[in-house]
């Protein structure tokens, strides 16, 4: 069974950083690709990053390409999302997961999501 938690959000001013982590359980964290995904007030679940189990490769959604990078830490069984030059947009509550297979920006390619971390950025 795995079990994700996510952590790090907060309140921000537009233009500033945070960096989100993703805690994982289980014996098997380098084999699975993750990914970072966001719901705002109203809107559906969206993709934000997603990154291969060994970290070789990373894709990203329009909107935050240049502003965030997506990592992993496989010794310490964490993901992490940094966000920088931060936007009211980015205002959402942050989910990560664990991919299973099919395309990267689909939520349904993904299980064993997280509880989420909110991030609000103010004007």
């Amino acid at each position: 069974q795995v079990q994700l938690v996510e952590s790090g959000g907060g309140l921000v001013q537009a233009g500033g950083s945070l960096r989100l982590s993703c805690a994982a359980s289980g014996r098997t964290f380098s084999s699975y690709a993750m990914g970072w995904f966001r719901q705002a007030p109203g809107k559906e679940r969206e993709f934000v990053a997603a990154i291969t189990g060994n970290g070789g490769n990373t894709y990203y959604t329009d909107s935050v390409k240049g502003r965030f990078t997506i990592s992993r830490d496989n010794a310490k069984n964490t993901l992490y999302l940094q966000m920088s030059s931060l936007k009211p947009e980015d205002t959402a509550v942050y989910y990560c997961a664990r991919h299973w297979g099919g395309q990267y920006y689909s939520p349904t390619s993904y299980t064993n999501w997280g509880q989420g971390t909110r991030v609000t950025v103010s004007s």
